[in-house]
């Protein structure tokens, strides 16, 4: 139903007497079963206003599963490198098809807030037109939030200039500005 209707974090589910109708359950059971996804961090109750779908990469579930999976190294840097391939194949797809105005409009966020890597990088997933990998890039960044590797210092103008590279359809080079100035990687990894 959350995928039907196209729901996202912070909007707002259905009544319990619609999710009733819709699902064709007593009230009782719809009340039982958000009481339980509550209590799971799933969703959350405003009084006089509603019930809201929370933001799942808040949960703590996920950070309790990434610190039991993650103690093993290659795991880690098996995480890493997924990680990299799809903010790479991101990348590619927004040099591609991403409208001109929405990269210089990130350019022009790049030069005026402070952010970080994981900020950027959001941003990239979500202008990327493909719905699926920006998902699976929330879910892998989710994780590897948890693992214990730390991104050295990247300056802004590493990615001003990776956002021009894109704003001239240069895939190569965005790519290997992303690879050396942004992931520290040399040319030989």
């Amino acid at each position: 139903m959350i995928e039907a209707d196209n729901l996202l974090p912070g909007d707002k589910i259905p009544s319990e007497r619609e999710l009733s109708d819709r699902l064709n359950v007593g009230r009782s059971s719809v009340r039982e079963a958000l009481r339980a996804l509550e209590l799971l961090g799933l969703i959350e109750t405003r009084r006089g206003e509603g019930t809201f779908i929370r933001d799942f990469q808040e949960h703590k579930l996920v950070e309790l599963l990434g610190t039991f999976f993650l103690q093993d190294k290659k795991v880690q840097e098996d995480l890493a490198e997924t990680k990299r391939l799809i903010e790479i194949d991101c990348l590619k797809i927004v040099a591609f098809f991403a409208p001109a105005q929405e990269i210089k409009s990130l350019i022009d966020w790049v030069k005026e807030e402070e952010f970080h890597d994981d900020d950027f990088f959001l941003k990239i997933a979500i202008l990327n037109r493909n719905r699926l990998l920006e998902r699976i890039w929330r879910i892998v960044n989710s994780y590897a939030r948890t693992s214990d590797k730390v991104l050295a210092d990247t300056k802004k103008e590493d990615y001003h200039t990776l956002l021009t590279y894109l704003l001239e359809r240069d895939e190569e080079k965005a790519i290997e500005t992303y690879l050396i100035k942004i992931r520290n990687m040399s040319k030989d990894e």
